[in-house]
């Protein structure tokens, strides 16, 4: 019988059958309260049994439980991590230089430079950690006053923020150790290593790919975009340095040559013809036609680092595109010009281009 289905009443109830029919048993009788306080505090310890199953099992545990499970077989919650962006500082006559740690406001959060990639351009990390680092792009506020500055831009994002893994990413990674165990440099251990990396969204490896001894690792971001080369070059000098390749300065074992790589954006232009309803738009609906095609785009990417290549089908963005409010009907769509399913390469993850109603004129 399950803890749970323990309750006061099933305990009294099985308590009170072993009592002999001679004696009074019912309520406020002597053995009956006798008997309730006993009966109480059984249920509160069998409710509490039943808690404590769901805190000893992965699939079940959640929290601090869940983490220490994990540390078990040592994976380990990502913790969150700071956004790095790429800030652009002039003065009258152009770009200019900015004091390293130099603070600005953009948004809700503050941004610290922190290293100078050229004249007026530096990285600037997020004061505070999480996705919230990656939201704001425009003008920056300087916090402290910097003679002769005229402009400061927050744009491009180098190393995404992440916010701190949740129990199903982490619940996910566990088991996924237990079904491939990583150990003296397989391919199992290439992407554990790689893929707890801050910013590293998903590796696929190739072992052998020059010969005896090389791996290369090609990478997207943890927002499922072609990752920055500043976020290449952390992930490959901590893997195997280039200056040291082989030599098991990094994380790869001695006799390993890692090549680093970023995965290609194929640009996918979408065209088709859609029927709407007398009350709706094409202006109305495009940003969200849009945003359903990228979820579709989202969901290829999620799967990229464990397929061969993806392959972007029209038919499932034609129903995504039918289940938006106000779409009647869509037909003619083309790919890339082409009415037919898009393959990508094994690198390869698509980025949407430009989308066209031919309908809309």
């Amino acid at each position: 019988m399950a803890y749970e289905d323990m309750s006061y009443e099933r305990i009294m109830a099985r308590c009170l059958a072993r009592v002999p029919a001679t004696v009074d048993k019912r309520e406020g009788s002597i053995i009956y309260d006798a008997i309730a306080p006993a009966a109480a505090e059984l249920a509160i310890l069998y409710s509490t049994l039943s808690t404590e199953m769901d805190r000893a099992f992965p699939d079940t545990a959640a929290d601090v439980d869940l983490t220490n499970k994990a540390k078990e077989r040592g994976v380990f919650r990502l913790s969150a991590s700071a956004a790095v962006r790429k800030g652009i500082f002039k003065g009258s006559s152009g770009g200019m230089d900015i004091p390293i740690g130099s603070r600005f406001s953009g948004g809700t959060v503050n941004y610290r430079a922190t290293k100078k990639e050229s004249l007026g351009v530096y990285e600037m990390t997020c004061e505070d950690a999480g996705e919230i680092g990656n939201d704001y792009f425009g003008n920056l506020i300087p916090i402290d006053y910097i003679a002769g500055l005229t402009s400061a831009e927050l744009a491009d994002i180098l190393i995404p923020g992440e916010d701190e893994e949740s129990d199903d990413e982490l619940r996910a990674r566990y088991m996924q150790s237990l079904n491939n165990t990583a150990f003296g440099g397989n391919v199992a251990q290439y992407k554990q290593q790689i893929e707890q990396i801050e910013g590293v969204g998903a590796a696929k490896i190739f072992p052998i790919w020059n010969g005896g001894g090389t791996v290369k690792a090609v990478l997207v971001d943890s927002s499922g975009s072609v990752p920055s080369s500043q976020l290449i070059e952390k992930v490959q000098t901590l893997i195997d340095p280039e200056v040291n390749h082989g030599e098991g300065l990094g994380l790869a074992p001695i006799g390993h040559t890692v090549t680093i790589e970023a995965a290609t954006g194929t640009t996918v232009d979408v065209a088709f013809t859609l029927t709407l309803e007398s009350s709706a738009s094409w202006a109305g609906i495009e940003e969200t036609v849009k945003g359903a095609i990228q979820l579709y785009f989202d969901s290829l990417i999620d799967t990229w680092a464990d397929s061969d290549h993806l392959t972007v089908r029209i038919s499932q963005l034609e129903s995504r595109v039918l289940d938006i409010p106000g779409v009647l009907d869509i037909s003619g769509t083309t790919l890339g010009g082409v009415a037919g399913n898009m393959e990508l390469s094994q690198v390869a993850i698509p980025v949407l281009g430009e989308v066209v109603n031919h309908a809309a004129g």
